[in-house]
Order: structure tokens, then sequence, then C-alpha cells
């Protein structure tokens, strides 16, 4: 065999070969699994203070994992704090006066009234005795008849600062009234409340995390005033993460919820990670622009959220994701999956 016909061989060989090759990496999947684009995406929340008051400290940075109830951030409390003092005062009034009440009249008030309608007594009958004689010698000139009509007078006034006394001793002797009582109660009521709300703001000066969490931004820095709209964190949580895909309507009657699923990313395509169909969507909308399919980007697709178990934490916000779905292997296999599918559901909730 000449040369030149050896060479031609060759480079035939070899272009078949970077053919087999190319076919090899390029291969369309399995006729018998869906395989879906789409990206990573977890559930996330941005954490204000719920005062507003200046940041004195903020004690995590992006990247930090946070555990639940950990403090995130500390306002300036030399304003709250004379405020829970004065609320602490103020209750504190009300519930001894409301206890002074409750425990009626001293034994010394009581004897304080009775001394009082004694001496009242004492005097009512003076003045009753002085106008006796004085009516007893009317008509001669030793009394006149001013005189006696102020000797009545005074024998009336007398009598009636008796009375006067006697009701004195009466309301010491029956204590303050219900009405009085429930009033200092009330009031005390609504003082405990300023002091709770006071002790509840000063508790909100620190920022606490709702979750286990990742923190993604640090928004707000020491000095800068915080308000309920402005967030400081923004925190993603390390629990469930899902993809979210899209499917056409063509491929809408083989996905099933609970369906499993193999999900893979350009970072690690050989380590795929197990999930299942938790989330269809019921109405059409235009596909994403951010979303990588073979179709149109105009058509009508249907929403596909596949939940993923990611126990090393590899999987980031918005990185691509290629989801390959097992067939539909009829209504035992469904029930399978769905039975796999919640107890993959109950791992992720419970692992921290």
């Amino acid at each position: 065999m000449s040369k030149p016909v050896r060479l031609v061989l060759l480079l035939i060989a070899a272009a078949g070969l970077g053919a087999a090759s190319w076919w090899y990496m390029h291969r369309p999947a399995s006729e018998d699994a869906l395989v879906l684009y789409g990206n990573v995406d977890l559930r996330q929340a941005s954490v204000p203070f719920n005062g507003a008051e200046r940041i004195a400290e903020i004690l995590v940075e992006e990247g930090d994992i946070v555990k639940k109830g950990q403090v995130l951030a500390r306002l300036d409390t030399s304003r709250l704090m004379p405020e829970v003092e004065r609320a602490e005062a103020a209750a504190a009034v009300q519930r001894a006066a409301l206890q002074e009440l409750k425990n009626g009249s001293r034994p010394e008030e009581i004897a304080q009234a009775r001394a009082g309608l004694a001496s009242a007594d004492a005097d009512a009958a003076n003045a009753a005795a002085q106008y006796r004689r004085r009516k007893a010698l009317a008509g001669t000139p030793a009394v006149s008849r001013q005189d006696l009509d102020i000797a009545e007078a005074a024998a009336l006034v007398a009598d009636a600062k008796g009375k006067v006394a006697q009701s004195a001793l009466d309301l010491v002797i029956a204590g303050p009234r219900a009405e009085d009582i429930a009033q200092a109660e009330a009031q005390l009521r609504g003082g405990e409340a300023q002091l709770a709300l006071a002790r509840r703001k000063l508790a909100d000066a620190e920022l606490i995390a709702p979750f286990d969490a990742i923190v993604r931004s640090r928004l707000m820095e020491p000095g800068e005033m915080a308000t309920p709209g402005k967030p400081v964190f923004s925190l993603a949580t390390r629990g469930t993460k899902w993809v979210r895909t899209y499917v056409s309507e063509a491929g809408l009657g083989h996905v099933r919820s609970g369906m499993r699923a193999t999900v893979t990313t350009d970072s690690f395509p050989d380590r795929p990670l197990e999930g299942w169909v938790g989330f269809i969507s019921p109405v059409a909308e235009f596909t994403p622009k951010t979303v990588q399919t073979e179709d149109l980007r105009t058509s009508l697709v249907y929403e596909v959220r596949v939940f993923v178990e990611d126990p090393t934490d590899t999987l980031r916000v918005g990185m691509p994701a290629t989801v390959r779905l097992l067939p539909d292997a009829g209504p035992k296999q469904a029930q399978q999956d769905s039975r796999a599918a919640a107890a993959a559901g109950e791992r992720v909730k419970a692992r921290p």
C-alpha cells in the first residue's frame, strides 16, 4: 500500500474517531428521561431591626453561618434604658397605690376618725347646752334676741359637724369603694403594658437570626440609622433548595409531583444530586430569558420546582443546573416515588 493511501486512511480514521467522540460527548439524553434546565434557588429573607435607632454593632460578615437565635447586630440603647426605668417607676407607683386601696384603712386612721367624732359630739353638746340656757333666760335683760339667735345657730353648726364626723368615721371603717380599686387596677395594667412595651423595644435593640442561615449581604454599617423598613442583612436558608426550571406543554404530561430526579451542575458534572418534583405551576407563562432551553424562548411553558438534597452544601443561588427526570413507571412506582420524596423532604427539614 502506498504512503499517500495510508495517509488518507489514517486521516479518515482520525476523523471518524473525532466524530464518535463528539457524538458521545454531545449525545442526546435517553428517550426515557426528560431533561430540563434551570437555576438553583432557595428561601431568603431580608432582616431589619424592629425599632428606629442608630446601629452600634454589626457582629457578622458576609458568608458567615449563623444559628437561629444568634445576635447579628445591636442598636444604641442610650435612649431606651431611661424609658424602661421611667416605665418601671410609674408601674411601681401604680402598684403601691392599688395595694393601699386593697389594704383599706389603718387602725390609726379609724382611731383618729373616732376621736374627731367624739370632739364634734362634745362641741355639739356644749353648744346645745348654751342654747338651752340662753333660751331659758329669753325675755330678760340678761339675754337679748341676738344672743339667743347666735346660740341657736352655734348649736345647729355643732350638730352638723357631729354628723360630718360620724360620716367620716363610717367612710374610714368601710374602706375604699370597689370602683376606686377597679380604676387603680386598670391604671396598673396600663402602666405594666407601657413597661412591657419599653422592655420589648430594648430587646428589639438586638437583631436576632430568625433561622439557621448564611449571611448573603451586609446592607448597613455601624453609625447608620436603622428603621423597620431598611433591611440590615439578607439571609439565605441552609435547608431546602430547589431548581426552578420550566417544561413545555408537550413535556408537561410526563411530569408529576413526587417524581424522582437527578440534578447536576457544570461545577460538579460527575456528582449528581438526588431530588424530586415538588411543585408544578397550574398556569402557563413565557420562558424567562435566563433559562437556557432548546425550545423557542417565546414558547409558553410551566414552572416546575425540583427540590434537591444537598448535604455537602455545594449548590449556590442562581447556579445553572441540569435536571433529569426519571421515567414514569406507573401507579406503583408513583406511590414509591411519592413516599421517597416525602421521606427526603423530612430529612431536609430535620437537617440543621
